[in-house]
């Protein structure tokens, strides 16, 4: 669309999304990003639920135009402690470090 104004970075609890869950973004996220086709994208998906279970800061953002139109736009924040850990640990296998490869998959 012509006249893209930018965004912002908003409030979650100032969106549809305020009452979501842990369990309800990782649906929202296969909703999202489940049919497209792939299967880097499909490793991106499941590393994007990786990130939400490990405790990933969600962030949401408005994107404005000047013709009104608004669009509520999420993404996940960096890495967690958590999330690092889980995917070090998945890379030791029974035959020690970088048994097994976690791959991030590619964005859509």
């Amino acid at each position: 669309m012509n006249g893209y104004l930018g965004e912002e970075i908003i409030d979650v609890k100032d969106t549809t999304y305020k009452d979501y869950t842990e369990k309800d973004w990782v649906l929202e996220y296969i909703m999202m990003y489940g049919g497209i086709d792939g299967a880097h994208h499909k490793d991106w998906l499941i590393d994007q639920i990786v990130h939400i279970l490990k405790g990933a800061e969600i962030i949401t953002k408005i994107a404005k135009w000047d013709n009104g139109h608004t669009e509520i736009r999420v993404s996940l924040g960096p890495p967690t402690h958590d999330y690092l850990k889980f995917v070090a640990d998945y890379e030791v296998g029974e035959d020690g470090p970088n048994t097994y490869s976690y791959d991030e998959g590619i964005a859509p």
